[in-house]
């Protein structure tokens, strides 16, 4: 777990916040006022992926980050099952704790699932989404037939050879690597400071089980009764606006069938493709991505 003061250089400033509601400490950034936007990250990032976000955003908004468990400055407990479930009932217990309604959530990679996970058991409480290079909604027709994009392909192919647990687990050291696997393509931005703030949640294997179990939740389909469950109440989010933002050069899903999937759910909402941006859009361009969201608050 990072140190709750790090700010890596002065890259990520924002005060520390957290919450215990669930036994563990889960880390969350909480800057600004008014309507709240909530942002999600994914695999194996943390909040520092939005820290070009939250200045903006949290001049007109209440903007909240948090950290999922086993990721950034939450804490990364050993006697926890992680799955699709769990981060779900993380995030409820944080929304309750804050007393958050209205949510605009603005999501990527697993924030995509957690968030519409979270939002058909709350439709009362989400008023949009802004979605980037992830799913929202992903199941019906199209999902069963889900294509293994590159990254599955890798992890399919560590986890049938048995070193799967070895390669994600030392994400301290090749994290860098693996995201270039999922899709960065803005290398600019790597430096030092860079390399150290997403190498240190990780350092030794048991602090990468949240990790090792993201991906794992996809290729095994242990996702799959969980979000049955209320696949009868997936149609209802098509009543909340909608935004979405895809990184066409992403590895970690496949950019055609995730915008075939939002444009089911979403046929008039806009849809801005970015030909030249990977999987971690935020990373890529910043600079595009958040007046599209700015904008589309103004409007909705």
């Amino acid at each position: 777990m990072i140190p709750p003061d790090e700010t890596f250089n002065g890259t990520f400033p924002f005060e520390p916040h957290f919450s215990d509601s669930l036994g563990f400490r889960m880390h969350y950034v909480d800057e600004g006022e008014g309507e709240a936007l909530i942002l999600l990250h994914g695999e194996p990032t943390w909040g520092y992926l939005y820290r070009n976000f939250i200045p903006p955003l949290s001049e007109t908004h209440r903007v909240i980050v948090p950290d999922h468990m086993g990721f950034g400055k939450s804490e990364t407990p050993q006697d926890r099952v992680y799955t699709l479930k769990t981060h779900v009932e993380n995030l409820t217990a944080l929304i309750d704790e804050l007393d958050q309604h209205d949510i605009t959530f603005i999501v990527q990679d697993w924030g995509g699932m957690i968030s519409s996970a979270y939002a058909v058991r709350h439709l009362d409480r989400v008023k949009r989404f802004c979605v980037m290079n992830t799913n929202i909604g992903s199941v019906g027709p199209r999902s069963t037939n889900r294509p293994l994009s590159p990254w599955f392909q890798w992890i399919g192919k560590h986890y049938e050879a048995g070193t799967l647990d070895e390669t994600l687990g030392n994400l301290g050291s090749n994290v860098l690597s693996v995201m270039k696997i999922i899709g960065l393509e803005n290398m600019s931005v790597v430096d030092d400071t860079w390399v150290r703030a997403y190498s240190a949640p990780f350092p030794d294997q048991a602090s990468c089980i949240g990790a090792i179990n993201f991906p794992l939740d996809i290729y095994l389909r242990r996702t799959r009764d969980y979000v049955g469950e209320a696949a009868h109440l997936i149609p209802e989010l098509s009543s909340k606006p909608a935004m979405m933002v895809e990184g066409m050069q992403d590895h970690g899903g496949i950019p055609e069938f995730a915008i075939g999937i939002f444009r089911e759910m979403y046929p008039d909402a806009p849809i801005t493709e970015l030909p030249n941006a990977g999987h971690f859009c935020q990373e890529d361009a910043p600079e595009i991505i958040v007046p599209l969201i700015q904008q589309f608050l103004k409007l909705t």
